[in-house]
């Protein structure tokens, strides 16, 4: 079978407002000759900008007041006269400190009072103040830490409860290192509270620092006593035993613990945490095997908590229907010559009529005999796109070759009908007919990427096995055998282990798996998508494939980038995306 070259899908996010991996945080400490911003002044800055998680620039310099330090403040910074004699003064450090804060978010420990005197200082210079975001990490700190855990949210216990390598010392860079190490490392405490843009994050801040943990998230932190804190996937269950909730997460010891953190508010998840007696835990070897068993044990427990994903093995399919003069039809289950799967029927239903488009079936639904039809020929009929069948006048042998045609088309053996309708699209635009040309465009855009993804599962879920090994970061592997469409085996090769007696001990090991008919041998449609992002992406490679893996030639690989682009063109022209 002639084969083309796999491409590795883009996953996409549903992200609202500015992630927090593309925000820039200037992280600012200022040492003053005393507590106010309007008699006292500043005497040193300390300023360090991160994003990512990377370090982009450090700011540090004295200041001359223009004042006396009081012998208090000299004891407590170390800053003394004499080491503020040949300091800039405020009006050549300023500009500089302002240029760091445009286009920022200005985080501080104890923020208002770092706030209160950058805008002295530019009332004092007849300088605009930036108005960057402000992030207090002491405000943080207590949203998002319960006071058992951590009773005082000052800069120094912070950094010791963290355990950060930058203690700090009175002095503005130190402090402001040890700021960004706290802010790391509350920003991996509001990850899994799901706040993932820095309006959540401010939000967040604004909502719950005065919060406390209600009384059945007190009563129930025990639950996360015996959690261990390794990969894996969680299971909330009620009195009865029954499953409210399932989930995922790098450290199960941490996720659940934060259920019953102050942090934790959202009103749904206080309800099922009232309702929980135990936690179980089923610890996995890499975040792919977690992914799949969480799609696994929604699918078979349905928890009511859980909003998405509650039916993982439910899917559509448009498919030619069982009779003499076929007809095409949205359905739940496969059969022969079935184009799928399709998250949702609407989608199914705008993939059969953009084919119908391409290939000549009948559109309407009424069943024909195959002697003797005697019905009305319909307006179609009269306009030309429609033989007829209906009423006798095509007989079952002219109309057979349409059926062929679309299996052809779903199979990869020849895509004609979508070079058909390309060539319509390119036709109506020529002829400068731009709306009928984009709605053309879209629908085949519909069609071309249904053919894709259906083309792309059934090649990974007909394989007997394949097996793949990706980099798990730290010089090791993360290794899955997969079987028809399904995860079979997990496991890891640590760095300095030799991979392959692992994955030989991994094959021998793995679940067998009897392919069923239909054309994901039938695996669940969630769970082969998680599979072939997974093989085809991330640097995984394909140890083994047995069958070689192939993919039709003609089938909707060689129009994926072609589709992908009709989707951008349908974003920058505001037209509903395909």
């Amino acid at each position: 079978m002639p084969t083309v070259t796999t491409c590795s899908p883009q996953l996409t996010f549903d992200e609202l407002g500015t992630p927090l991996r593309d925000v820039t945080f200037c992280v600012v400490d200022l040492e003053t000759t005393g507590g106010s911003h309007r008699k006292d002044a500043i005497t040193e800055v300390g300023l360090v900008s991160v994003r990512g998680g990377e370090r982009l620039a450090e700011l540090s310099t004295l200041v001359a007041p223009g004042t006396p330090v009081p012998p208090d403040v000299s004891r407590l910074t170390g800053i003394t006269d004499a080491m503020l004699a040949g300091a800039p003064p405020l009006g050549a450090v300023l500009p500089g400190v302002l240029d760091h804060l445009r286009g920022s978010v200005l985080v501080a420990h104890n923020a208002p009072f770092d706030t209160g005197f950058l805008r002295a200082a530019c009332q004092q210079q007849e300088r605009p103040w930036p108005s960057p975001p402000v992030l207090c990490t002491a405000r943080l700190a207590r949203a998002v830490l319960p006071h058992s855990e951590c009773p005082s949210v000052r800069l120094g216990a912070l950094s010791a409860h963290f355990g950060c390598t930058t203690t700090p010392d009175h002095r503005a860079l130190t402090d402001a290192r040890a700021t960004v190490e706290v802010l790391h490392h509350l920003l991996e405490r509001i990850g899994n509270l799901g706040v993932q843009s820095i309006e959540e994050l401010l939000q967040l801040v604004r909502d719950r620092a005065p919060h406390r943990p209600t009384t059945a998230q007190r009563r129930r932190r025990h639950l996360a006593n015996d959690v261990p804190a390794a990969p894996g996937v969680y299971l909330f269950r009620d009195a009865r035993g029954d499953v409210l909730y399932v989930g995922t997460s790098g450290d199960l010891h941490r996720r659940v613990r934060s259920y019953f953190t102050a942090g934790e508010r959202r009103r749904r998840v206080r309800d099922m945490v009232a309702q929980a007696e135990r936690v179980d835990t089923v610890v996995c070897a890499h975040a792919l095997e977690a992914s799949v068993r969480e799609l696994r044990l929604i699918a078979a427990h349905r928890p009511r908590y859980n909003r998405r994903s509650r039916n993982p093995g439910r899917a559509w399919w448009v498919v030619p229907t069982a009779e003499a003069f076929p007809r095409l039809s949205v359905v739940a289950t496969p059969r022969p010559g079935a184009l799928g799967p399709f998250t949702s029927q609407r989608s199914a239903t705008a993939v059969l009529d953009a084919a119908l488009d391409a290939v000549p079936l009948r559109r309407c639904t009424i069943r024909i005999p195959a002697r003797n039809p005697t019905a009305t020929p319909c307006a179609l009929h009269e306009l030309g796109r429609c033989a007829a069948p209906c009423a006798g006048l095509q007989p079952a042998e002219e109309y057979r070759p349409a059926v062929q045609t679309w299996h052809d088309l779903v199979d990869g053996r020849d895509d004609a009908p979508l070079r058909a309708l390309a060539a319509e699209v390119e036709t109506r635009s020529a002829a400068g007919l731009y709306e009928a040309a984009g709605r053309a465009r879209d629908r085949l855009a519909d069609l071309a990427a249904g053919i894709d993804r259906a083309g792309t599962l059934s090649a990974l879920a007909q394989l007997d096995e394949v097996v793949g090994a990706r980099p798990d970061g730290a010089g090791g592997w993360e290794l899955a055998v997969v079987r028809h469409g399904r995860l079979a085996a997990a496991g890891n090769a640590p760095r300095g282990v030799r991979p392959m007696p692992e994955i030989e001990s991994l094959r021998r090991s793995a679940q067998t798996v009897l392919p069923e008919p239909g054309p994901l041998r039938g695996a669940h449609a969630e769970e082969v998508r998680l599979l072939h992002r997974w093989l085809t992406g991330g640097g995984t490679r394909l140890v083994r494939s047995d069958p070689p893996w192939a993919e039709p030639a003609h089938g909707g690989g060689p129009w994926r980038s072609w589709a992908e682009r009709a989707k951008e063109a349908a974003h920058r022209t505001g037209e509903e995306p395909p």
